[in-house]
Parts: structure tokens; sequence; C-alpha cells
């Protein structure tokens, strides 16, 4: 029962968690999930299931690890998390018009530092920076370089101030929001993330752990929800063999091959055996299913 499931997190759920539950429902005793997202965010959350796990890292490689986001900004606020379910740090009643703040955005576009928040699962000497911060002892987190492909506001909605972002791997949110604010001159905490696309995976597509959960408990069939291991494996080129060479491939066997270098998805027939490479005209295996 191996594949993959794509999880609209709801608000409050821990990534892990979400990932563990969605395992036990396919009788499943590995999983795995690509790109964390704060309890606090909602949105798409790829779920790999028993042998899907092995393919995480060449989805994360196939789509350059790019993700979009919608979120929002209440001014005047900080807090300790940079999120809504933070302790208060800071308060003020600057508010930044519309033309100030569409004024900043193009300063984010492209490649920029950014700090991140000190809540984070960043390793820190072998420790989480968030349990660090939650012991009360001072860090500093130093700048790391993150890819901002597109920003744009998208107003004011009679609550919070509106934005969407697409942007590479390792950008968070929470910082992006921080230093819009401090670029406008103001102070704010975000109060909504929603991932709509992440590494392939589009929120389109994206189903509840609520949903599942009430259908299994109902002994209706969830496997339908289940996509195919070799799902979001983008542009990687395919490679087919026949019986004899998958036996002798699966079993660590060098197939020879007219195909350029590089990696391949391999399959016999209709069948996905798994991820290999090609280098000086030999087929080498590098994960196989």
């Amino acid at each position: 029962m191996s594949g993959w499931i794509i999880l609209d997190k709801a608000s409050g759920l821990f990534s892990r968690t979400a990932s563990n539950r969605i395992a036990r429902l396919f009788g499943e005793k590995k999983s795995g999930h690509i790109g964390t997202l704060d309890p606090m965010a909602t949105g798409v959350l790829p779920i790999a299931v028993g042998d899907a796990t092995k393919m995480i890292p060449f989805v994360e490689d196939a789509h350059g690890g790019v993700k979009e986001y919608l979120f929002s900004l209440k001014f005047g606020i900080d807090t300790d998390t940079l999120d809504i379910t933070g302790t208060e740090v800071a308060h003020n009643d600057i508010i930044p018009t519309d033309e100030q703040i569409n004024n900043v955005i193009a300063d984010f576009i492209g490649d920029i530092e950014q700090i991140p928040p000190l809540y984070s699962a960043i390793h820190v000497e072998g420790k989480r920076a968030y349990k660090i911060a939650r012991a009360g002892d001072n860090i500093e987190l130093p700048a790391r370089k993150i890819h901002i492909y597109e920003l744009k506001y998208l107003g004011f909605d009679s609550e919070s101030w509106q934005f969407s972002v697409r942007c590479s791997t390792g950008t968070y949110v929470r910082s992006l929001g921080r230093d819009i604010a401090k670029k406008c001159g103001a102070i704010a905490t975000v109060d909504m993330i929603r991932r709509v696309y992440t590494n392939g995976f589009d929120i389109k597509n994206a189903v509840t752990l609520d949903f599942l959960e009430n259908l299994y408990n109902n002994g209706a069939d969830i496997k339908k929800f289940l996509l195919p291991i070799d799902s979001g494996l983008g542009d990687i080129p395919v490679l087919n063999l026949d019986d004899k060479d998958t036996e002798f491939y699966k079993n660590g066997g060098f197939i020879k091959t007219t195909a350029p270098n590089g990696l391949v998805r391999v399959y016999k027939t209709d069948e996905f055996v798994g991820i290999g490479v090609v280098q000086d005209k030999q087929l080498r295996p590098k994960r196989t299913i």
C-alpha cells in the first residue's frame, strides 16, 4: 500500500503527526513528507507512504523546491514566533499605506538574504532552534540565501493585509512578513499561511485528513486517493527494460544502454521499478522499488 497522499493540512496539526496518521490509515509503518509546514499553517503537504518514501529526494530535485504560499499580516504587532500564535513583544500604531507596501515589494525579488525565525526547526550546535528559544537562551541565527520568484500584495480584506509569494525551498514566510514590515518602517506578525503549491503538487488535488479518516471509519475505500509511487517525478526521462534486464537490475546489476548520462525513471512495461542513473553507457540502480 505505497504511494502519495496530497494532504491539505489543517491549522494546529504538526506535519509529522499528519504523516504518521496517514501511514496508519494505509497500514504502513513508513511515511515521510516534503516540506514541513508550521503547525499554524495550512495547505499542501505531500505525504509519501511505504516505498514512496524512497522517492522524496528525487521529487524535490525534479522541481527545484519551488513553493507557493498565500499569507497575511497584521501590522502594529510583533510576536516572538513571528506569527499570531506567539507572545506579543511589541505594539505600535504604525500602519503602512498600500503605496508604501507596493514600493518595497520589488526589493524582495530575486536572491536575498533571510534570517530564519528563532522559533524554527533549524539546527544550532546540534539542537533545534525552537528548543533553545523555549529554554530562554538567546541565539543569533545566521542569514541564509533564498530566492523569491514572485511576490504580490493583494490588498487589505478588513482584517489583514494579504500577499502571495512564489519562492525557493528554505524560505520562511514568517521572516518574509517581518522583513516586509521592517522595510515599511513598521512591525507585523503573520496571522495566516496557506501553501497552495509545492514540488509539482497543487492544492486543487489535496484532501483533508478529517475527510480521509471519516471515509476510513465508515468502511469506504480510501485507496483511490493514493497517488502512484512515481507521482511528482517531473521530467526525469523514462527508460524501459524487459523482464530479464529488470530482474538483473533489481539485483544490483548494471545494464548497457545508449541513453544519455543522468537520472532516469526505470519501468518494466507500465510497472515502475525505481530511479536509476546512466553513466558511461551503463544503467546503474539508485533506488529500486
